[in-house]
């Protein structure tokens, strides 16, 4: 059969005939009732198991503070019924932002992410009785900072493979001395989040991004490279710093990335010789420490590059490039890798990420994940700007609405490589499609800057 189709599959019967063919499982339920059940971690309480996946709007004002359009994403989002907002990468300093339109949180800026948050909880309590926990993901965009959309890489190392898509030399690379002043930022950024109105942070290391870069760091010499111990280093660290303003409300947690899709020494969650199949020891370490020595009650987990190996991150249909395995392929070898991790360290509450590309059936597969133990809850990233009430038509009808489902088309992730508002072109053209007409003149005079 093709290694890549268009999703098809009118019944669940017809999925299961084509995951057969391809000798992968998937968890289906019966039914998405345990979607609807609360989730305990520590002593937060989720009110549901369904969550919103961080989804950049390239959308914000130039000062980095949030704009109408990004105001209006996240208050249908609350308004949705999703329990748990994870929020998109804001950045913690200036040169790390991924461009111009990038949400970035400042003291100078601060009241106006009071006013934001509070209207986003506003929004959830007057539409379903409580509001949202939000999530603020702290991060430094490394080799895809962009602060004047124009690229300005700040790398841990040489990577030959990605080098093909963003230039980058040896004057690129981040000096052990800033990613030492980096910690302490990652402190500042949680005193800030907190004095904001986010119920917690996210020290993020997923995506290719800096401190997801740095896990691979197998040929960088210093305390931030070479040995597990140093490449995680920075992770740790900025952790340490920012739960220092963790209370029994405010929490830090972890989006991580436990397998890049390259090979030995140029991904995490490989090893010598395994070629691109994951090995998870490291990554398994890596949370188990997150868990028993620093004390993160729960994290999110990813997969892959979304510059670079976008069908390892979120199978599609309509993508960049073909990929040469069939979307479901994805979809297993994400749910597997997730479900590994949480035998593993079973006492980690784990949110999966991934499943929108299973459109209509994403809801007992999200079930299913939950009751067969490969994860805790599930975050919905596509699905979100495709469909914000998703949460709640399953939570109050059982089920997701076909007709309003994500179609992977692609499009969104376009708007934001292009600096434009970001949303569902399909779903919402009124508003997203007259930014699309203008990515598409742009991509006919400035066909490179979006090879990657």
């Amino acid at each position: 059969m093709a290694k890549h189709e268009t999703f098809h599959y009118k019944t669940p019967e017809e999925l299961e005939k084509t995951l057969k063919q391809l000798g992968l499982s998937l968890p289906m339920a019966e039914d998405t009732h345990i979607l609807a059940e609360p989730l305990r971690a520590g002593n937060i309480i989720f009110k549901n198991r369904l969550g919103i996946a961080p989804m950049e709007g390239a959308d914000s004002l130039p000062d980095g503070s949030p704009s109408e359009f990004t105001l209006r994403r996240y208050k249908n989002e609350a308004i949705g019924g999703s329990a748990v907002i994870w929020f998109e990468a804001i950045s913690i300093v200036e040169e790390g932002r991924s461009s111009k339109t990038q949400l970035l949180l400042t003291k100078e800026n601060l009241e106006a992410y009071k006013k934001f948050t509070s209207e986003i909880k506003e929004a959830g309590i007057k539409a379903n009785g409580f509001a949202p926990y939000l999530i603020m993901q702290a991060n430094h965009s490394g080799r895809y900072s962009n602060p004047d959309n124009t690229p300005a890489p700040m790398i841990a190392y040489r990577h030959p493979y990605l080098e093909q898509f963003r230039e980058a030399d040896d004057s690129c690379i981040v000096t052990d001395d800033y990613l030492k002043k980096l910690e302490e930022k990652f402190g500042e950024a949680s005193r800030l989040a907190k004095e904001a109105g986010f119920d917690a942070i996210d020290i993020k290391s997923c995506h290719g991004y800096l401190l997801a870069e740095l896990s691979s760091a197998y040929t960088r010499p210093g305390l931030y490279g070479g040995s597990y111990e140093n490449r995680t280093r920075l992770l740790k660290n900025g952790i340490r710093a920012a739960k220092v303003y963790e209370d029994d409300h405010f929490k830090v947690t972890s989006r991580l990335g436990i397998f890049d899709g390259y090979e030995y020494p140029y991904g995490f969650g490989v090893e010598e010789n395994s070629g691109t199949e994951p090995r998870l020891s490291e990554p398994i370490r890596l949370v188990k420490e997150l868990y028993e020595e620093l004390g993160l009650g729960f994290v999110d987990l990813t997969m892959g590059n979304p510059y670079a190996t976008t069908h390892v991150t979120r199978p599609f249909d309509h993508g960049k490039y073909p990929p040469e395995e069939h979307p479901l392929e994805g979809i297993y070898r994400m749910i597997s890798g997730i479900g590994e991790v949480k035998r593993s360290v079973p006492g980690i509450v784990i949110f999966a990420s991934a499943p929108t590309y299973l459109r209509q059936y994403a809801d007992i597969y999200s079930a299913g994940a939950i009751e067969q133990g490969y994860c805790d809850g599930m975050l919905f990233g596509r699905m979100a700007f495709a469909d914000p009430d998703y949460a709640n038509e399953i939570i109050k009808n059982g089920r997701i609405d076909p007709k309003k489902v994500c179609l992977t088309c692609g499009k969104c992730g376009d708007l934001i490589r292009a600096h434009k508002p970001t949303g569902c072109v399909i779903r919402d053209a009124k508003t997203f499609m007259p930014f699309y007409k203008e990515f598409l003149e742009i991509k006919k005079t400035q066909p490179s800057n979006f090879r990657g």
